[in-house]
């Protein structure tokens, strides 16, 4: 091959990239606005209520408005169903073991997608895409789709692989729809961020386990960490306060007048 040819073949191999990802290497999508560094944020997936004083980002469910004059994160539940949608999904979309038992998140008697084949992948993120349209449709400014690590509760069925790909359909669909899309949790995982299009993360307790500078490396500080526990504050605030957005919440993400409702930043 004529070495004069190698550049040419470079750039056109660069032009189809970025026409199916929507970026070039190390670029943001176009059009997509990236959560503020160290702001303030509230957690509110539990239900919508005024945003505190002093908070710049919200999370929000799916069902919910966005907070007006605010960076609004769309939560939507990915990769397993919801108790009560169980129903709403095709059974043979729902991840089932050698006996043909579905296989359950025993924590939050979820359902997991079943991610295996590229067939079912593209199949589920057609019905999770929508809810995408749905979440920009509303105004919000990314989406935050919830576990990503359904993979390291499979059995063994589902793979890190099948994870990564199956979210690279989702971002590419919500970069389309100018949203950023949050990596939820799954540490392991940030080695992987642009392989899955990711843009930002959303922690929970990476303060109690040690994991908030795996993520602030990977997503040069643009992390919103919840942490559950007065210590998980306490830590995430002692070492990272001063680069990451950092909330405490109670467990049930509750609502103010709620017997068990926490917020605290301090």
């Amino acid at each position: 091959m004529a070495r004069q040819a190698l550049p040419r073949i470079a750039a056109a191999l660069l032009v189809l990239a970025i026409a199916l990802t929507g970026c070039g290497p190390g670029q943001e999508a176009e059009g997509v606005r990236l959560p503020p560094r160290h702001a303030g944020f509230d957690y509110q997936i539990g239900g919508a209520y005024p945003p505190p004083a002093g908070v710049r980002i919200v999370t929000r469910d799916r069902s919910d408005s966005p907070a007006p004059a605010h960076y609004n994160v769309c939560y939507v539940n990915a990769f397993q169903a919801q108790p009560d949608e169980r129903a709403d999904w095709p059974a043979d979309l729902l991840l089932r073991d050698t006996d043909g038992r579905t296989v359950i998140d025993e924590d939050w008697d979820e359902p997991l997608l079943d991610l295996r084949t590229p067939a079912k992948r593209e199949r589920i993120a057609r019905r999770v895409n929508a809810w995408i349209d749905d979440c920009a449709r509303k105004g919000f400014d990314a989406v935050e789709p919830d576990n990503y690590d359904s993979y390291t509760r499979s059995r063994h069925l589902l793979t890190a692989a099948d994870a990564v790909a199956y979210m690279r359909l989702l971002t590419r669909h919500a970069h389309t729809r100018r949203l950023a899309v949050g990596q939820k949790n799954t540490a392991e995982l940030t080695g992987r961020r642009e392989a899955a299009g990711l843009d930002f993360a959303v922690t929970e307790e990476c303060g109690q386990y040690d994991e908030c500078g795996v993520y602030a490396k990977a997503y040069d500080d643009r992390v919103l960490d919840v942490e559950y526990t007065d210590a998980g504050l306490r830590r995430a605030l002692a070492r990272w306060g001063g680069r990451l957005s950092i909330v405490r919440r109670d467990l049930e993400v509750s609502t103010p007048g709620d017997p068990g409702y926490v917020r605290r930043t301090r």
